[in-house]
């Protein structure tokens, strides 16, 4: 199992996105007719949220994978993929918050669904830890887990059409409607390549943490099979140390 596999140029590939995402945020699309400059927080706040619910959706399907077949692998990938977009969560609701206190002059705004729909999310997530470290026995933490990871995974993609199909609010900038958007051709381009900017920068991370956990559990492998303890085998078929 390596999980470092293709970093390095994932990582060279994701710096160029961020450059290049930064560059035309600030040097080519064009300020916004009503919002002005502030409207360009919008390039960071709306793909830092899509990439979030993707990773929690990420989170369920690696869920799944470890329900059937119990690969202690999946589970990590899936715990990993929650801790980023909880991470990712944080900054969506920061950089709404100060949006929100430029456009509306609120910091926050309670009848508006977008916003409240993704505190939802949010707070239902900010339960998986808690959830997950109260339960001692690996083998038990890794299923639990991953029911709930499954269980939330699908949440998001319903909570997310309901919003949709809700009444809009008149209040929070809608600069992608329900149809696909109707940006103009720079900011178009300018929003897809933040959104590909933050895509590469959550798997980056994604794998970075991804192989610093194995390493660690190796670590601690080797730590005990120096102990003399034989009974130990590979991460796969191991329980996973209660503390990732």
């Amino acid at each position: 199992m390596t999980f470092g596999r293709g970093l390095k140029p994932l990582s060279i590939l994701t710096v160029a996105l961020i450059t290049g995402a930064f560059a035309l945020v600030f040097f080519y699309a064009p300020n916004d007719a009503d919002q002005g400059f502030i409207q360009k927080i919008f390039y960071l706040h709306v793909p830092m949220a899509m990439v979030a619910l993707g990773g929690f959706v990420v989170g369920g399907w690696y869920g799944v994978k470890f329900l059937r077949k119990g690969d202690r692998a999946d589970d990590l990938r899936s715990y990993v993929a929650i801790h980023q977009s909880i991470i990712l969560g944080i900054g969506v609701l920061a950089t709404g918050a100060i949006w929100a206190r430029a456009s509306w002059g609120h910091w926050w705004v309670w009848d508006e669904p977008t916003l409240v729909a993704f505190l939802i999310v949010f707070l239902l997530y900010a339960c998986y830890w808690p959830l997950r470290f109260s339960i001692e026995d690996p083998e038990t933490q890794a299923r639990y887990a991953a029911v709930f990871a499954v269980v939330g995974g699908a949440f998001v993609p319903l909570n997310f059409m309901a919003v949709r199909f809700a009444q809009e609010a008149v209040t929070h900038p809608r600069v992608l409607d329900a149809s696909g958007g109707a940006m103009p051709g720079d900011m178009r381009l300018t929003f897809l390549v933040a959104l590909a900017a933050m895509v590469c920068l959550f798997v980056t991370l994604w794998k970075y943490e991804l192989a610093a956990k194995h390493a660690r559990i190796r670590v601690r492998q080797l730590k005990r099979r120096l102990a003399g303890d034989d009974g130990l085998v590979s991460l796969n078929r191991s329980a996973a140390p209660t503390r990732l």
